[in-house]
């Protein structure tokens, strides 16, 4: 039987990739309940809101 913490991944912490920029955006509340509702859709193991961001972008330029 396995110990219930180990089947936990954490996650790392520490400097950002350097090859990355940060980014502010405001955001209506209906958009971000917009992106919750997304999150939600796509079941577990559930993206934080950035990371859902980032997938969404990643899915409209993917379209163009």
């Amino acid at each position: 039987m396995s110990n219930a913490s180990e089947d936990i991944k954490k996650s790392s912490r520490g400097r950002p990739r350097s090859d990355t920029a940060p980014i502010m955006v405001r955001m209506a509340a209906e958009e971000i309940a917009d992106i919750d509702a997304w999150i939600a859709s796509e079941g577990p193991p559930f993206v934080t809101r950035p990371e859902a961001i980032r997938r969404l972008v990643r899915k409209a330029l993917d379209k163009e």
